[in-house]
């Protein structure tokens, strides 16, 4: 069992942080790849030469950091990327596939890199802690990125099916995006137990998250005259939906069509209690 103590403190000088399970497979991560990739590759190609990527706490196998590394790489050539992990044995696992642009670091929340990031990301991290541990793990791994990085957060079923992330800026969170495969859900709101850390235990009356998943199934249900012409269309049709509904749904349908939403994290963020 992963002891859950606070994550932002080290021992020593240490890494800042908790051994994870560290369970991955490859090609888990190729829906939040496919959104940092494509409705970020504006951003990514704003930085100067040789702008570098950091992979935090990609656990027992490699695979995924070294796949986002050659996705990164189809938008900019120069790009570089970091794997940051805080168990040993998976760094010493990961050695022998560095190469150019690509390396494995020991290291936590802190980051233990040469220069500011363009890019975090961190998946299926933070699902093992507190929620009352996140704001400061946030503002952590925020205080490193370089001016316009991006902080990309969230979590994934076992094999990339159903994923939800917070992408996070210099000024703290942006966005909360949804993506689920056709065919493996019955409801969007079925990526309810795969929300980020901030939001899984928001997920009850009363909490902005909650009104927003019952906003996509009823969207969903609204579209289902149009299911005969496939899950992407109805989809799309969702979008627009929540979108005419005051929702401030970003993106458009190029986006949506593979299964994506993303909206402002204003109208998911947890209520203020005393």
């Amino acid at each position: 069992m992963v002891q859950k103590a606070s994550p932002i403190r080290a021992t020593r000088g240490g890494p800042v942080g908790n051994v994870t399970r560290g369970t991955t497979n490859p090609n888990r991560m190729r829906r939040v790849d496919r959104w940092i990739t494509g409705a970020q590759a504006r951003r990514l190609r704003s930085f100067p030469t040789s702008p570098l990527a950091v992979d935090l706490g990609y656990g027992a196998s490699p695979a995924t950091a070294v796949e986002l590394f050659e996705r990164l790489r189809t938008v900019r050539a120069d790009f570089r990327l970091v794997g940051v992990e805080i168990e040993p044995s998976r760094v010493e696992a990961a050695k022998p596939l560095e190469r150019e642009g690509l390396e494995f670091r020991l290291g936590g929340f802190e980051l233990p890199v040469d220069g500011a990031p363009a890019l975090v990301r961190a998946f299926n991290v933070l699902r093992q802690y507190e929620e009352d541990d996140v704001p400061a793990i946030w503002d952590l791994v925020r205080s490193r990125l370089a001016p316009g990085g991006l902080f990309v957060e969230g979590t994934c079923d076992e094999i990339g099916r159903r994923a939800a992330w917070v992408a996070l800026d210099g000024e703290g969170p942006q966005t909360l995006s949804v993506a689920l495969r056709f065919g493996s859900f019955e409801r969007p709101s079925d990526v309810a137990e795969r929300l980020p850390k901030a939001l899984i235990h928001r997920n009850v009356p009363g909490e902005p998250v909650h009104e927003f998943l019952r906003a996509l199934d009823a969207a969903w249900l609204s579209a289902a005259p149009l299911a005969s012409f496939g899950s992407r269309q109805r989809w799309i049709a969702m979008a627009r939906t929540l979108r005419n509904d005051g929702w401030p749904v970003r993106h458009g349908p190029a986006r949506w069509r593979l299964g994506e939403l993303t909206v402002g994290w204003d109208s998911v963020a947890p209520r203020v209690t005393d």
